[in-house]
């Protein structure tokens, strides 16, 4: 018996390899994003958010 729920149909090779380059690809995209949100923040605060005292 197969530990695979009823349906459902294990990938082949080819299909394996498309999904880890699509997860890679969303990764990488997602990655981006954040950089950029990351940096627009950083853009809107300004250089005074540095000259702070502690």
């Amino acid at each position: 018996m197969s530990d695979l729920p009823e349906g459902v149909r294990p990938l082949t090779p080819e299909e394996a390899k498309t999904r880890r380059k699509r997860s890679i690809a969303i990764a990488l995209t997602l990655g981006a994003l954040v950089l950029l949100f990351f940096v627009l923040t950083i853009a809107k605060l300004g250089p005074q958010v540095l000259q702070r005292s502690l």
